[in-house]
């Protein structure tokens, strides 16, 4: 499985979501290279089309992040977030607060530890509530930035 290798400055999208944790990422056949990688045919369509990614707006900033947007949080990342929020405990806004304030490669640092199975070492999926490999299950919930 696709699920140990670290997680690097393509894998995080101006969204703030770190897509190294997606499940389409992780997945054994025809992973998806992130939504940075424009030429990618094995990201899903809804991916592609992506208003986020796509926005004019995002492509004036000088940081390549929505944080760096005249309208930040634009109504779209908002609903983005207030779904991952609901659904998988993890907030965008969030992120992309960590990144202006900390800097990428902190944040990254931190991504790294906070979605790394602590049975087996591997990567953990964000839209998963246990770990690909070895199966240890784990709540869906954030608490003080880790996955619990």
């Amino acid at each position: 499985m696709n699920i140990i290798g670290s997680v690097n400055n393509n894998l995080i999208a101006p969204c703030g979501m770190n897509c190294g944790i997606c499940i389409g990422h992780l997945r054994e056949k025809k992973p998806c290279g992130g939504c940075l990688k424009k030429d990618d045919g094995n990201k899903p369509k809804y991916c592609r089309s992506c208003v986020i990614v796509n926005c004019e707006l995002l492509a004036k900033t000088s940081s390549g992040f929505c944080y760096d947007c005249e309208k930040f949080p634009c109504t779209r990342l908002k609903n983005l977030d207030k779904r991952y929020q609901t659904k998988y405990g993890m907030s965008m806004i969030e992120n992309l607060k960590n990144i202006q304030e900390k800097g990428l490669e902190a944040f990254i640092s931190v991504e790294e530890e906070r979605w790394k199975c602590r049975v087996c070492g591997t990567r953990l999926s964000v839209h998963r509530d246990f770990c690909l490999s070895c199966k240890t299950v784990y709540k869906n919930t954030v608490v003080s930035g880790k996955k619990h």
